[in-house]
Protein backbone atom coordinates (compact mmCIF):
# COMPACT_ATOMS: atom_id res chain seq x y z
CA UNK A 1 0.00 0.00 0.00
CA UNK A 2 2.08 3.11 -1.30
CA UNK A 3 -0.09 5.53 1.28
CA UNK A 4 0.89 3.74 3.88
CA UNK A 5 4.14 3.33 3.10
CA UNK A 6 4.50 6.93 1.88
CA UNK A 7 3.02 7.60 5.75
CA UNK A 8 5.41 5.63 7.48
CA UNK A 9 8.46 7.46 5.40
CA UNK A 10 7.11 10.99 6.51
CA UNK A 11 6.97 9.87 9.91
CA UNK A 12 10.17 9.57 10.19
CA UNK A 13 10.08 5.30 11.21
CA UNK A 14 10.05 2.28 9.08
CA UNK A 15 6.67 0.64 9.48
CA UNK A 16 5.10 -2.94 9.20
CA UNK A 17 1.46 -3.27 9.02
CA UNK A 18 -1.25 -6.06 8.38
CA UNK A 19 -5.26 -5.58 8.76
CA UNK A 20 -8.08 -7.94 7.94
CA UNK A 21 -11.78 -7.85 7.94
CA UNK A 22 -12.59 -10.48 10.96
CA UNK A 23 -15.30 -11.52 9.60
CA UNK A 24 -14.51 -12.38 5.53
CA UNK A 25 -10.96 -12.64 5.96
CA UNK A 26 -10.22 -9.80 3.70
CA UNK A 27 -7.14 -8.50 4.07
CA UNK A 28 -4.20 -6.13 3.43
CA UNK A 29 -0.33 -5.12 4.23
CA UNK A 30 3.02 -3.93 3.92
CA UNK A 31 5.83 -6.63 5.11
CA UNK A 32 2.67 -8.24 6.95
CA UNK A 33 5.13 -11.22 7.41
CA UNK A 34 8.64 -9.65 8.30
CA UNK A 35 9.58 -10.68 12.28
CA UNK A 36 9.28 -7.61 14.59
CA UNK A 37 9.68 -6.76 17.72
CA UNK A 38 6.25 -7.45 20.23
CA UNK A 39 7.89 -5.06 23.22
CA UNK A 40 4.63 -4.83 25.32
CA UNK A 41 2.41 -6.21 22.71
CA UNK A 42 3.49 -9.90 24.05
CA UNK A 43 1.12 -9.38 27.10
CA UNK A 44 -1.87 -10.53 24.65
CA UNK A 45 -0.12 -13.98 23.74
CA UNK A 46 0.25 -13.66 28.09
CA UNK A 47 -3.45 -12.67 28.48
CA UNK A 48 -5.04 -15.46 25.87
CA UNK A 49 -2.74 -18.31 27.57
CA UNK A 50 -4.07 -16.92 31.09
CA UNK A 51 -7.56 -17.05 30.34
CA UNK A 52 -7.21 -20.44 28.14
CA UNK A 53 -5.74 -21.80 31.55
CA UNK A 54 -8.73 -20.19 33.53
CA UNK A 55 -11.47 -21.75 31.46
CA UNK A 56 -9.99 -25.38 31.39
CA UNK A 57 -9.56 -24.72 35.76
CA UNK A 58 -5.57 -24.85 35.78
CA UNK A 59 -5.96 -21.83 37.44
CA UNK A 60 -8.34 -19.24 40.13
CA UNK A 61 -8.73 -16.05 37.85
CA UNK A 62 -10.29 -14.74 41.46
CA UNK A 63 -7.19 -15.99 42.95
CA UNK A 64 -6.01 -13.23 45.51
CA UNK A 65 -2.22 -12.02 44.88
CA UNK A 66 0.09 -9.48 47.09
CA UNK A 67 2.56 -7.85 45.22
CA UNK A 68 5.42 -6.05 47.41
CA UNK A 69 6.98 -3.25 46.43
CA UNK A 70 10.66 -5.00 46.65
CA UNK A 71 9.04 -8.26 44.23
CA UNK A 72 7.29 -6.20 41.76
CA UNK A 73 9.19 -5.48 38.05
CA UNK A 74 9.84 -1.94 37.19
CA UNK A 75 7.49 0.15 34.82
CA UNK A 76 6.01 3.69 34.53
CA UNK A 77 2.69 2.28 35.07
CA UNK A 78 -0.10 0.68 37.13
CA UNK A 79 1.32 -1.57 40.71
CA UNK A 80 4.65 -1.20 39.40
CA UNK A 81 4.66 2.50 40.84
CA UNK A 82 3.10 2.00 44.37
CA UNK A 83 4.98 2.16 46.98
CA UNK A 84 3.21 -0.28 49.39
CA UNK A 85 2.05 -3.79 49.40
CA UNK A 86 -1.10 -4.54 47.29
CA UNK A 87 -3.73 -7.15 46.70
CA UNK A 88 -5.42 -7.75 43.52
CA UNK A 89 -7.20 -11.22 41.63
CA UNK A 90 -5.48 -12.65 39.07
CA UNK A 91 -8.11 -11.19 36.47
CA UNK A 92 -7.93 -7.58 37.70
CA UNK A 93 -3.93 -8.27 37.40
CA UNK A 94 -4.71 -9.04 33.70
CA UNK A 95 -6.74 -6.42 33.43
CA UNK A 96 -4.39 -3.66 34.62
CA UNK A 97 -1.58 -5.80 32.57
CA UNK A 98 -3.68 -4.66 29.49
CA UNK A 99 -5.73 -1.35 29.96
CA UNK A 100 -1.95 0.20 31.74
CA UNK A 101 0.55 -1.68 30.36
CA UNK A 102 1.37 -2.70 34.37
CA UNK A 103 4.54 -4.88 34.06
CA UNK A 104 4.70 -6.11 37.28
CA UNK A 105 1.15 -7.38 36.70
CA UNK A 106 2.16 -8.89 33.91
CA UNK A 107 5.31 -11.06 35.29
CA UNK A 108 2.84 -12.48 38.12
CA UNK A 109 0.16 -13.58 35.45
CA UNK A 110 3.55 -15.02 33.20
CA UNK A 111 4.51 -17.09 36.55
CA UNK A 112 1.18 -18.13 36.92
CA UNK A 113 0.78 -19.63 33.06
CA UNK A 114 4.18 -21.50 33.32
CA UNK A 115 6.21 -18.70 31.51
CA UNK A 116 7.41 -18.53 27.70
CA UNK A 117 6.96 -22.43 26.82
CA UNK A 118 3.48 -22.38 28.15
CA UNK A 119 2.60 -19.52 25.86
CA UNK A 120 4.22 -20.58 23.45
CA UNK A 121 2.24 -23.78 23.33
CA UNK A 122 -1.19 -22.01 23.15
CA UNK A 123 0.01 -20.00 20.07
CA UNK A 124 1.31 -23.10 18.56
CA UNK A 125 -2.15 -24.65 19.08
CA UNK A 126 -3.60 -21.54 17.70
CA UNK A 127 -1.68 -22.55 14.54
CA UNK A 128 0.83 -19.04 15.85
CA UNK A 129 4.19 -20.15 14.13
CA UNK A 130 5.93 -17.46 13.79
CA UNK A 131 5.02 -15.97 17.24
CA UNK A 132 7.32 -16.87 20.19
CA UNK A 133 7.68 -15.09 23.34
CA UNK A 134 11.44 -15.46 25.07
CA UNK A 135 10.76 -13.70 28.75
CA UNK A 136 8.92 -11.55 31.05
CA UNK A 137 9.30 -7.91 31.44
CA UNK A 138 11.98 -7.92 34.62
CA UNK A 139 14.68 -9.83 32.25
CA UNK A 140 13.76 -7.75 28.92
CA UNK A 141 14.49 -4.92 31.35
CA UNK A 142 17.39 -6.37 33.08
CA UNK A 143 18.55 -7.59 29.35
CA UNK A 144 18.72 -3.87 28.05
CA UNK A 145 20.53 -2.34 30.67
CA UNK A 146 23.61 -4.83 30.65
CA UNK A 147 23.64 -5.31 26.81
CA UNK A 148 24.20 -1.55 26.71
CA UNK A 149 25.91 -1.38 29.79
CA UNK A 150 23.87 1.38 31.61
CA UNK A 151 23.09 1.99 35.17
CA UNK A 152 19.25 2.77 34.25
CA UNK A 153 16.72 3.79 31.78
CA UNK A 154 18.06 7.27 31.93
CA UNK A 155 21.43 6.55 30.95
CA UNK A 156 20.53 4.25 28.47
CA UNK A 157 18.36 6.92 26.67
CA UNK A 158 20.90 9.31 26.89
CA UNK A 159 23.39 6.81 25.38
CA UNK A 160 21.40 5.54 22.72
CA UNK A 161 22.50 7.71 19.85
CA UNK A 162 26.05 5.73 20.07
CA UNK A 163 27.29 4.26 17.38
CA UNK A 164 26.33 0.55 17.58
CA UNK A 165 24.66 0.94 20.73
CA UNK A 166 20.64 0.03 19.41
CA UNK A 167 22.12 -3.19 17.89
CA UNK A 168 24.07 -4.21 20.83
CA UNK A 169 20.82 -4.51 22.55
CA UNK A 170 18.56 -7.91 22.17
CA UNK A 171 15.00 -6.16 22.92
CA UNK A 172 15.59 -4.58 19.66
CA UNK A 173 16.64 -7.54 17.79
CA UNK A 174 13.17 -9.31 16.58
CA UNK A 175 15.49 -12.70 16.14
CA UNK A 176 16.46 -12.59 19.76
CA UNK A 177 13.51 -10.96 21.83
CA UNK A 178 9.84 -11.82 21.94
CA UNK A 179 8.18 -11.53 18.20
CA UNK A 180 5.85 -11.98 15.89
CA UNK A 181 4.41 -10.65 12.52
CA UNK A 182 1.98 -8.27 11.80
CA UNK A 183 -0.13 -10.71 10.04
CA UNK A 184 -0.08 -13.40 13.18
CA UNK A 185 -0.83 -10.95 15.88
CA UNK A 186 -4.31 -8.82 13.69
CA UNK A 187 -4.39 -13.39 13.30
CA UNK A 188 -5.27 -13.40 17.42
CA UNK A 189 -7.20 -10.70 17.67
CA UNK A 190 -9.37 -12.09 14.97
CA UNK A 191 -9.64 -15.39 16.98
CA UNK A 192 -10.26 -13.60 20.27
CA UNK A 193 -13.20 -11.31 18.38
CA UNK A 194 -14.61 -14.65 16.43
CA UNK A 195 -14.35 -16.24 19.93
CA UNK A 196 -11.82 -18.88 18.72
CA UNK A 197 -9.10 -18.58 20.97
CA UNK A 198 -10.57 -19.34 23.86
CA UNK A 199 -14.52 -20.13 25.18
CA UNK A 200 -16.63 -17.07 24.32
CA UNK A 201 -17.25 -16.04 27.94
CA UNK A 202 -13.70 -15.86 28.02
CA UNK A 203 -13.17 -14.08 24.53
CA UNK A 204 -15.68 -11.53 25.90
CA UNK A 205 -13.63 -10.36 28.92
CA UNK A 206 -10.32 -10.25 26.33
CA UNK A 207 -11.91 -7.99 24.28
CA UNK A 208 -14.06 -5.64 27.65
CA UNK A 209 -10.06 -5.35 28.34
CA UNK A 210 -8.83 -4.48 25.15
CA UNK A 211 -11.59 -1.87 24.92
CA UNK A 212 -10.64 -0.03 28.46
CA UNK A 213 -7.06 0.76 26.72
CA UNK A 214 -6.22 4.35 28.12
CA UNK A 215 -3.56 5.24 25.36
CA UNK A 216 -5.59 7.47 22.59
CA UNK A 217 -2.51 8.74 20.94
CA UNK A 218 -1.67 5.69 18.27
CA UNK A 219 -4.57 3.27 17.14
CA UNK A 220 -7.35 5.08 18.20
CA UNK A 221 -5.93 8.77 16.85
CA UNK A 222 -6.94 7.11 13.66
CA UNK A 223 -10.55 6.35 14.21
CA UNK A 224 -11.98 10.07 16.25
CA UNK A 225 -15.36 9.12 15.53
CA UNK A 226 -18.01 8.33 18.16
CA UNK A 227 -19.45 5.80 17.01
CA UNK A 228 -16.15 3.53 16.20
CA UNK A 229 -15.07 1.51 19.03
CA UNK A 230 -11.15 0.84 18.83
CA UNK A 231 -9.86 -2.09 21.47
CA UNK A 232 -6.08 -2.69 21.30
CA UNK A 233 -2.94 -2.79 23.25
CA UNK A 234 0.59 -0.86 22.80
CA UNK A 235 4.42 -1.43 22.60
CA UNK A 236 7.28 0.78 23.76
CA UNK A 237 10.41 0.46 23.95
CA UNK A 238 13.80 2.63 22.61
CA UNK A 239 12.81 3.55 19.13
CA UNK A 240 9.57 1.20 18.97
CA UNK A 241 6.32 2.00 18.91
CA UNK A 242 3.42 -0.17 18.27
CA UNK A 243 0.10 -1.19 18.43
CA UNK A 244 -2.62 -3.81 17.89
CA UNK A 245 -5.95 -3.71 18.07
CA UNK A 246 -9.56 -4.24 16.38
CA UNK A 247 -11.78 -1.21 15.30
CA UNK A 248 -15.14 -2.01 14.95
CA UNK A 249 -17.96 0.23 13.12
CA UNK A 250 -21.59 0.58 13.54
CA UNK A 251 -22.36 -1.20 10.53
CA UNK A 252 -20.75 -4.16 11.97
CA UNK A 253 -17.93 -4.40 10.26
CA UNK A 254 -14.98 -5.11 12.80
CA UNK A 255 -11.16 -4.75 11.32
CA UNK A 256 -8.40 -6.64 13.13
CA UNK A 257 -4.85 -4.28 12.45
CA UNK A 258 -1.28 -4.71 13.87
CA UNK A 259 1.08 -1.88 13.05
CA UNK A 260 4.84 -1.87 14.31
CA UNK A 261 7.37 0.79 13.68
CA UNK A 262 10.93 1.92 14.51
CA UNK A 263 12.08 5.52 14.31
CA UNK A 264 15.05 6.64 12.85
CA UNK A 265 15.56 9.18 15.85
CA UNK A 266 16.24 7.67 19.21
CA UNK A 267 13.98 9.81 21.47
CA UNK A 268 11.68 9.21 23.13
CA UNK A 269 9.29 11.91 22.26
CA UNK A 270 8.23 11.45 18.62
CA UNK A 271 4.79 12.42 18.11
CA UNK A 272 4.28 11.86 14.51
CA UNK A 273 5.57 8.46 14.85
CA UNK A 274 2.82 7.55 17.24
CA UNK A 275 0.20 9.58 15.22
CA UNK A 276 1.35 7.45 12.21
CA UNK A 277 0.22 4.09 13.75
CA UNK A 278 -3.40 5.82 13.57
CA UNK A 279 -3.15 7.52 10.34
CA UNK A 280 -1.90 3.78 9.40
CA UNK A 281 -4.29 1.92 10.53
CA UNK A 282 -7.30 4.29 9.10
CA UNK A 283 -5.86 4.20 5.74
CA UNK A 284 -5.75 0.45 5.86
CA UNK A 285 -9.20 -0.12 7.45
CA UNK A 286 -10.83 2.38 4.84
CA UNK A 287 -9.02 0.20 1.60
CA UNK A 288 -10.58 -2.83 3.41
CA UNK A 289 -14.02 -1.21 3.93
CA UNK A 290 -14.24 0.02 0.33
CA UNK A 291 -16.02 -2.09 -2.38
CA UNK A 292 -13.98 -4.56 -4.12
CA UNK A 293 -13.72 -3.94 -8.15
CA UNK A 294 -15.73 -5.95 -10.85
Amino acid sequence: MKAVEDAFRAAGVTGWLHAEDVDTGRRVGVRADEPVVLASVFKVPLLVAFFRRAAAGLLDPAERVTLRPGDRAEGPTGTSILLDDVTLSLRDLAALMITVSDNAAADVLYDRVGGADAVNADLAALGLTATRITGNGRELFAGMLADAGAADFGELWARLDEPGLPERIRALNPVLTSRSTPREMAALLGLVWRDEAAPPAACAQMRRMFGLQVWPHRLSAGFPFDDVRVGGKTGTLPTIRNEIGVVEYPDGGRYAVAVFTRAARPVAALPQADAVIGAAARLAVEALRRPRRT
